[in-house]
């Protein structure tokens, strides 16, 4: 009994020391991020890459993505470089038509940390046609910008509710 009442508060003791230490690293928001003292010009990059996509403005993707890029999303586990990219949006004009992009965009820099850097947030709305449909698809777009370049971004958009809309439909397992 003694060994699990000393266990317990030696455990205790950890646990509260271990808590007041990660407060007393936590920075608050203005200690890590800023407005980003160039706005204008990060905003207009993420601007261009996304209408250039869209628009099959392929040269501007090109010199837009750094040759280290990497995009992740929508799924957790979704990655794609440079070379996908482009591979991917070519063969996608082939299939859809009459797209079409509208968003607004924030930027901020963070200043200290592993997300260091210039950072621009879009949100809006991408839409085309495929198989006779409208395909309306909201999405989140952060990326980070380097040198004039992005070097990194994340994209969330719904893939169940784009399936949806083309016609599928979500069958439960059997048990």
């Amino acid at each position: 009994m003694k060994t699990l009442q000393t266990t317990v508060l030696l455990l205790s003791f950890l646990l509260v020391n271990l808590f007041t230490y990660a407060q007393e690293k936590s920075l608050n928001y203005k200690e890590i991020v800023v407005e980003n003292p160039e706005p204008e010009a990060t905003i207009k990059i993420l601007s261009d890459y996304v209408n250039a996509l869209v628009y099959d403005k392929m040269e501007t993707v090109e010199i837009l993505l750094d040759e280290k890029y990497i995009g992740y999303g929508p799924s957790i586990n979704d990655s794609i470089n440079k070379k996908e990219t482009l591979e991917s949006w070519t063969k996608v004009h082939k299939y859809r038509t009459n797209e079409k992009v509208e968003f607004v965009s924030q930027t901020f820099r963070v200043i200290k940390g592993n997300h260091k850097g210039d950072w621009v947030s879009q949100w809006g709305t991408y839409s085309y046609m495929l198989n006779g449909k409208t395909i309306e698809m909201p999405y989140q777009l952060t990326a980070r910008i380097k040198d004039n370049k992005i070097i990194s971004s994340r994209i969330y958009y719904d893939n169940l509710e784009v399936a949806k809309e083309l016609g599928y439909e979500v069958i439960p397992p059997k048990n």
